[in-house]
């Protein structure tokens, strides 16, 4: 240090930047405090940080650099560990070769120069840099992970650190943990994650996105159908929470230019949570969306599904049959697997044989033997149904009819003495007759084949602590064909439902139990519309509307949430 000093006063004297009393005073505050001359000069105001280094620099021919927008390598800084980077006010830039390019305040200092030299067995080059600039470029580079988590700990009271690990990886000591990926293991980054998905679970989400964007990693839950915002991770982060995930998952972590798929379990509140994991490579990284599979969900029975009286009657009356077609239809993301993994559950007995085929397999049951397709080696839906029919089932769920070979063998499967279980893709329940016949399956076929048709959708519940009850004009009333009185809500917001004024979801359901006259309207043709007719007139079915009216009269979710989720009958 008096090597740099005794050159800050020598380049002080020579410039006449400064006053021989002014330097003369800022020499005694410097022994009286026991601060560096450069701080001491700057702080009272003498003479600028920039012109002092610009002065700096011209005379020991060391350039100069500010380092506030300057893109760091994070291999590089990692070099030099953070307390030496701290001691000496140094931060590494670059290394070209054996040569190691730091930013220093104090070029002159040799010791911190053998230090460095010795510890990285480089030969080093110094540019000059303010020392404000290089303490903040240690805080971020080397802190920032530590930093970030804080943050989020403090945004997340019931994540504290000091806690017990709100959840934890099941069966953990089998992942495999790569060498390469040693900054995914520090902890800060193992602790990221978990809040991740702790908070998830907490939150209620059903799915994790982590989204990366071009200068922040943003992680977004899917909470009762909605997609809400929650961290955003620093970009200098991004690559190691990304290889935490993807270890977890059993991914490969070398590859990042194909899709992915995987999955881990973990173990929170004495209850076992699958997720679901597909990473798809994107113009800033991978971006992983994690589903979440919670088994307590399954076991719960038809009876705390949320059905309505008439379509829960449909249900049961349908999978007491012993053989036949059940089909559950609707988008994406409305319940359908939840609801048939549920029907499994109470027909898992012992006496029975139950089979599934799927892609990928959502929840992993005990009693029931389940099997993924893998097209790359030839085994789809259509394959695989021929060899689990070879397998003497008693119930087969097929996790969706995707082509005509499928539906084929589905329909065949369930005339031959097997209950069938499948979904799907269709608006209502009656079009699942003709999305089979346009699969060139005979309307004979279909006609004895199926059982039960039901179509699904998840409706928002209003959140019981904030709704407010609001009247409703009875013109509009009439105009959507809402018979009948009932309490209106609106969906305030309150902290116990994160301000979306809903708290869960309950599922609308629309079930047809096929009788003869509808058979025999089916092998005959007959338009979809007179089917549909028929139904709602002679065997009572209430269409999707209607069962989200008579949540609306229960006073379980909105009259607008009833009308967003169903199209006009």
């Amino acid at each position: 240090m008096q090597a740099l000093r005794e050159s800050i006063i020598g380049i002080l004297l020579e410039s006449k930047k400064i006053t021989k009393d002014q330097l003369d005073e800022a020499l005694a505050a410097q022994k009286a405090k026991n601060l560096p001359l450069k701080k001491v000069l700057v702080d009272s105001g003498y003479i600028t940080e920039d012109l002092l280094l610009s002065l700096i620099s011209k005379q020991l021919y060391i350039p100069t650099l500010h380092l506030t927008k300057f893109k760091f390598d994070k291999e590089v800084v990692d070099l030099i560990p953070e307390s030496m980077a701290k001691h000496y006010k140094v931060i590494p830039l670059s290394r070209i070769g054996n040569t190691l390019t730091v930013a220093m305040s104090d070029p002159l200092n040799i010791f911190a120069l053998d230090d460095l030299r010795s510890h990285t067995n480089c030969n080093i080059d110094t540019v000059l840099a303010p020392e404000s600039e290089i303490s903040r470029a240690i805080d971020s580079q080397y802190a920032l992970e530590e930093q970030s988590i804080q943050q989020m700990l403090k945004e997340n009271p019931s994540a504290s650190a000091g806690e017990k690990p709100q959840v934890e990886l099941f069966r953990q000591d089998e992942i495999d943990l790569s060498g390469s990926i040693k900054e995914s293991e520090k902890p800060p980054i193992v602790k990221l994650v978990d809040l991740m998905l702790a908070e998830a679970l907490n939150k209620r989400a059903s799915d994790i996105h982590i989204e990366p964007e071009e200068d922040i990693l943003r992680v977004r839950y899917r909470i009762d159908g909605a997609l809400h915002d929650f961290f955003r991770v620093p970009k200098i982060n991004q690559n190691a929470v990304l290889a935490r995930l993807k270890i977890i998952s059993n991914l490969d972590i070398t590859e990042s230019r194909t899709p992915q798929d995987g999955r881990f379990k973990v173990r929170t509140e004495g209850r076992e949570v699958d997720f679901r994991v597909s990473a798809l490579p994107t113009t800033f990284g991978q971006k992983f969306v994690l589903r979440l599979l919670d088994k307590s969900n399954l076991s719960i029975g038809l009876d705390k599904l949320g059905f309505s009286a008439r379509p829960e009657q449909i249900f049961k009356e349908a999978i007491a049959k012993p053989f036949g077609m059940i089909l559950v239809t609707g988008p994406t993301g409305s319940g359908k697997s939840t609801t048939l993994y549920s029907v499994l559950n109470q027909l898992n007995t012992p006496e029975k044989n139950i089979i599934t085929i799927e892609d990928p397999v959502e929840y992993q049951v005990e009693g029931i033997t389940q099997l993924q397709v893998k097209p790359e080696i030839g085994l789809d839906f259509a394959n695989g149904l021929r060899s689990i029919l070879r397998q003497s089932p008693d119930v087969i769920m097929i996790g969706e009819i995707r082509d005509p070979e499928t539906a084929d063998i589905a329909v065949k499967a369930s005339l031959t003495g097997q209950l069938v279980l499948s979904t799907l893709h269709t608006n209502d329940a009656v079009s699942s007759i003709t999305r089979l016949i346009d699969m060139n399956l005979e309307p004979f076929l279909v006609a004895s084949s199926i059982v039960m048709l039901c179509a699904q959708r998840l409706a928002r519940k209003v959140c019981p602590k904030c709704r407010e009850a609001e009247p409703v004009p009875e013109e509009y009333l009439k105009k959507i064909g809402f018979n009948g009185k009932a309490t209106f809500y609106r969906a305030a917001g309150c902290k116990y439902c994160n301000n979306s004024g809903f708290y869960g979801r309950i599922a609308i359901l629309e079930a047809l139990l096929i009788d003869d006259p509808i058979r025999e309207m089916i092998m005959k043709k007959e338009s979809i519309d007179k089917i549909r007719q028929y139904a709602i007139e002679k065997c009572g079915m209430q269409t999707l509307r209607d069962d989200a009216f008579e949540k609306v009269r229960s006073g379980l979710t909105t009259l607008e949430e009833a009308i967003r989720i169903t199209t006009e009958d």
